[in-house]
């Protein structure tokens, strides 16, 4: 069974950068839509950005647009997200997410996703 190891947070300095990474055991990812969502306290889980299988096409939200990028190195079967110019809206608990069966297209909806990485912490301050 896959499962998905999330690392990378921390404590950063408003307009400051992190890289996050998934590792992924068990099942090769390269036939997997992946995805990272981020909660904040109070808030409802949203998507941060995903990337299809094969093709590899990817999404973010406009307002993150130029600031994250998600990579897949699926000779080391990881994930990574970078961050840059991190704002203290960007505080929240980040996890990976993996799933099959969406094609061509990835897709931001929780639900969709089988397999989670445990979440790791992102606190943007001074």
């Amino acid at each position: 069974q896959l499962q998905l190891v999330e690392s990378g947070g921390g404590l950063v300095q408003p307009g400051g950068s992190l890289r996050l990474s998934c590792a992924a055991s068990g099942v090769a990812l390269d036939d997997y839509a992946i995805a990272w969502f981020r909660q904040a306290p109070g808030k409802e889980r949203e998507g941060v950005s995903c990337m299809s299988s094969g093709v590899s096409n990817t999404w973010y939200p406009r307002s993150l647009r130029g600031r994250f990028t998600i990579s897949r190195d699926n000779v080391n079967n990881t994930v990574y997200l970078e961050m840059n110019s991190l704002k203290p809206e960007d505080t929240a608990v980040y996890y990976c997410a993996a799933t099959t069966g969406l094609g061509r297209l990835c897709s931001t909806l929780p639900r969709q996703y089988a397999y989670w990485g445990q979440g790791t912490q992102v606190t943007v301050s001074s």
